[in-house]
């Protein structure tokens, strides 16, 4: 018993190493695992590659934020110091002339309302009133056009034989609306000093100081763009009805709408929203392009601030606009909205030689956060 102590005693004993203990002895044990990176953000090459309707390719670059040539900077400084001031000067006094014409012919008028929409206009004035709005609108707006750079416009009719642009749609019937791509702010001020047609706008532009009256006597029909409520319904039916009393009486303003919905770099074509379709009235579309040299007045990635103050900065700009012919639509066509407007874009995109895109204004808020954020961790 002795020797069996012994030589229990005498066998080396086991001291287990602190660091070999499982602290979860009744788990298998597992290989620690890292955390997955985040994949890496889109380089702005690619970018431009998936949001092609969007991107810039003048001299001031993505977002108008490019390094700029030393002859660019010198062009642009001495404009930023004679020209802008002078051609902001010169433009408010256009805008303030035309809204005391707007405030003298709506004086003592009581405007069209809808009160279930919150619609108001006097798009319906009648007498010296509607001409006076009419005319020095129209005269007012191809000035400011002036002031902006654009001292010469080309347009030509598409299908026409010495037909006038301007009465092309009196041939055989008046169409209910205008259509046409949107690239710049100046769309609209070239469809005023055109036509001066009444435009869908954003709730907010009735109360802007100035603009508001003008949008008024202009006949503007507004929407809640961010809203989801039933009065979008309402809307879209104010809408139908002006583009359908537009076709039947002469004497009623037309309605002028961007079924793209958003503004692309100009060599590109969305698609069409049917809002213009519903009412199954002809449509004359439109087709306006900037050509350019340096910078482009297309409105699409940049910033709304920047791109009117690179715009008053430029000695010359361009713009060419194609009417085509009044488009009549077939009865197929009159029960299918949807292929009506994309009938009508495909005829646009063919005579405009505009790239058809299938992105639209949720891609492009996309492209601009992606923008952003890669330009401010550059």
């Amino acid at each position: 018993m002795a020797s069996e102590l012994q030589d229990l005693s005498s066998k080396p004993q086991f001291h287990p190493d602190p660091h070999d203990q499982d602290d979860h002895p009744l788990l298998s044990p597992t290989t620690p695992t890292t955390p997955t990176p985040p994949p890496p953000l889109p380089t702005i090459e690619e970018l431009e590659k998936k949001y092609a309707a969007y991107v810039r390719h003048d001299v001031y670059g993505t977002m108008g934020c490019g390094e700029l040539p030393w002859t660019e900077k010198l062009l642009l400084g001495f404009a930023v110091v004679t020209l802008l001031p002078l051609r902001v000067v010169l433009a408010t006094t256009v805008v303030v002339l035309y809204y005391l014409i707007c405030r003298v012919c709506t004086l003592f008028v009581v405007p069209n309302r809808e009160e279930e929409d919150g619609q108001e206009d006097y798009a319906h004035l009648g007498g010296w009133r509607r001409s006076v709005l009419y005319w020095s609108g129209r005269v007012l707006s191809r000035v400011m056009l002036f002031v902006f750079g654009f001292y010469w416009i080309q347009e030509s009719c598409r299908g026409l034989d010495q037909v006038d642009c301007n009465e092309q749609s009196e041939e055989l019937e008046r169409p209910g609306v205008i259509v046409s791509n949107h690239v710049s702010h100046m769309d609209i001020l070239y469809h005023m000093s055109s036509s001066f047609p009444s435009f869908v706008a954003k709730r907010s532009v009735g109360k802007l100081p100035l603009v508001g009256l003008i949008s008024k006597c202009l006949g503007c029909v507004y929407v809640q763009r961010e809203s989801k409520s039933s009065s979008t319904k309402g809307v879209s039916a104010v809408v139908n009805e002006r583009i359908q009393e537009a076709h039947k009486d002469k004497s009623a303003p037309m309605m002028m709408l961007f079924p793209e919905g958003t503004t692309t770099n100009g060599d590109y074509i969305l698609p069409f929203k049917t809002g213009a379709f519903l009412a199954k009235a002809p449509v004359l579309p439109v087709i306006l392009k900037y050509p350019y040299e340096r910078f482009s007045p297309a409105w699409e990635s940049i910033s709304g601030a920047r791109h009117v103050i690179l715009l008053l900065c430029q000695f010359v700009n361009y713009m060419t606009v194609t009417k085509l012919p009044v488009y009549y639509p077939s009865q197929e066509e009159k029960d299918n909205p949807k292929l009506y407007a994309e009938n009508v874009r495909r005829l646009m995109a063919r005579e405009g030689k505009l790239i058809i895109s299938d992105i639209g204004l949720a891609e492009k808020r996309v492209y601009h956060a992606a923008l952003n954020g890669l330009l401010c961790q550059g």
